[in-house]
Order: C-alpha cells, then sequence, then structure tokens
C-alpha cells in the first residue's frame, strides 16, 4: 500500500516562504510522477504542480514563478519551496501521483495571514 506523509505547513506573513515535505513509500506506476495539489475551503482541490521522474515540472498559473517543486528520487521525497507567498495561497496542501491515485491524507495547512 503506497502512502504519503506531508509536513511542512504552517502559520507564516505575506510575502514569506514555507517548504513542504512529503515522503511517499514508492512511485506508482502508470502515473507521470509526483503533484502537490491545494484545496482551500469551499473550492475544489487543483494541481498547483506537477514533477516527472525526469525532474520536468508543471506549474498552475497562480503559482508560477513563485512555487518551485523538486523531487529527491533516491529517498522518495517531493519537495515544494513556496515563496512571495499570498493570502490567496491559504490551503491544505496535499502530494498524490499524477494524476492521484492514493487516498488523500489530510495534507498540512498552509495559512498566509498578517
Amino acid at each position: 500500500q503506497v502512502h504519503f506523509v506531508e509536513s511542512g505547513g504552517g502559520l507564516v506573513q505575506p510575502g514569506g516562504s514555507l517548504r513542504l515535505s512529503c515522503k511517499f513509500s514508492a512511485m506508482i506506476s502508470g502515473t507521470d510522477g509526483m503533484a502537490w495539489y491545494r484545496q482551500a475551503p469551499g473550492k475544489q482541490r487543483d494541481s498547483v504542480a506537477t514533477i516527472d521522474v525526469f525532474g520536468r515540472a508543471v506549474y498552475a498559473e497562480p503559482v508560477r514563478g513563485r512555487f518551485t517543486i523538486s523531487m529527491d528520487n533516491a529517498n522518495n521525497l517531493v519537495y515544494l519551496q513556496m515563496n512571495s507567498l499570498e493570502p490567496e495561497d491559504t490551503a491544505a496542501y496535499y502530494c498524490n501521483s499524477n494524476p492521484p491515485r492514493i487516498d488523500w491524507t489530510q495534507g498540512t495547512q498552509v495559512t498566509v495571514s498578517s
């Protein structure tokens, strides 16, 4: 059973930075790699960044230029470096495969507020 454990969320002021980490037990065959998703209250869950096994990344427009996804294949870790955070980035953040194939965890909460 593949599982993920996200960490690194917290409360940060606008303009600040956070680095999220996700430890996953194994890559899932038949998928394009890993991704970070987020869900704000009352909104649907959306992908914010994806990365394939070759390190090629794709970002959603709202985070492009501010967020960076990276993956440590040897240790089954995927990261999301978030800079220039805005209140609109407030959400629960999740990692999963791309496309998502594993049950969602509780994620890690990111709150951007002064």
